[in-house]
């Protein structure tokens, strides 16, 4: 568990486990719950590197260092590939993209500002078939996607090592395994 504290409860692509440190009863069951579901993609370019995004955000009184993927919440009538792609353009300003197979589900949940969110997270193989990089489209320019930098690591084995969180370093791996391709263990 690293930062704001994600948890991996489930994973449609296989088990991975799950970082007990911080799982209280709350984060087990909670009626009043907020919960959404999102959706996004593993990005290679025809180089085979990987499109992740790195960002500082303050979290529990200080500022922290994430490396993420891309992805964000599927609005109302849009399906999750619709979604994946359209997140991945707004946070990245990559728009020339590919949707390749679908790497499945991961739930996890985790405390932020004091609520309990749990987040259904779709994700995607995407191919990259333009390697110019458009403008970002933050929902406002304070807002916490706004501060996303595109970082490509060299391969999926160097993009598990850098992702800060587990569920998205699983995901790595699966579209590893989906490939062929090494992937760290």
């Amino acid at each position: 568990m690293v930062g704001d504290g994600l948890i991996a409860l489930s994973d449609t692509g296989g088990s991975y486990g799950r970082d007990r440190r911080r799982v209280s009863a709350e984060l087990c069951y909670n009626p009043a719950m907020t919960t959404y579901h999102a959706a996004g993609g593993v990005v290679l370019d025809g180089d085979g590197r990987v499109l992740l995004l790195e960002r500082e955000v303050w979290r529990q009184g200080a500022w922290i260092h994430e490396i993420r993927l891309p992805k964000g919440h599927v609005e109302p009538g849009e399906s999750d590939a619709e979604a994946a792609l359209r997140e991945v353009g707004e946070e990245s300003g990559y728009w020339g993209l590919v949707l390749g197979d679908d790497l499945g589900i991961t739930t996890v949940e985790f405390e932020f500002e004091g609520r309990l969110i749990r987040r259904s997270e779709h994700y995607y193989l995407m191919h990259l078939t333009d390697p110019h990089r458009g403008e970002t489209r933050p929902k406002h320019p304070h807002a916490e996607e706004a501060r996303f930098r595109p970082l490509w690591a060299r391969n999926l084995a160097e993009a598990a090592r850098l992702l800060s969180y587990e569920s998205e370093k699983a995901v790595v791996r699966r579209a590893a395994a989906r490939l062929g391709s090494p992937g760290e263990g």
